[in-house]
């Protein structure tokens, strides 16, 4: 089935699945807080079906090594760009400056 979506893998042998139970960590919950804040109103710069594009169009490469709180960062940084609200310059510059601040003295 050459035509499926990287995320359509319904009845392909993609092994055992992981229905443990966990804790999301403060990272997951900082990437789902600042989803929900981008998609809120009166800002709602996009919607859920437009996050959901941006996911399935992943290189599939990029899909398949990605989490899935990954896949929603990569996601945020392009619909960030395609819709002019920051540019990729923009984004580089202040993780830049994060990662700077991150380095020990």
């Amino acid at each position: 089935m050459k035509n499926r979506l990287i995320s359509d893998i319904g009845g392909l042998p993609e092994g055992p699945l992981d229905l443990s139970e966990h804790e999301p960590t403060m990272t997951e919950r900082r990437i789902d807080a600042m989803m929900m804040l981008l998609r809120a109103k009166p800002r709602s710069f996009w919607a859920s079906d437009e996050n959901r594009r941006t996911i399935e169009s992943l290189e599939p490469d990029t899909y398949k090594k990605s989490e899935y709180y990954e896949r929603w960062v990569l996601a945020m940084k392009e619909l960030l760009i395609e819709k002019a609200i920051l540019t990729e310059a923009e984004i580089e510059s202040k993780l830049k400056e994060v990662r700077s601040r991150m380095e020990p003295s």
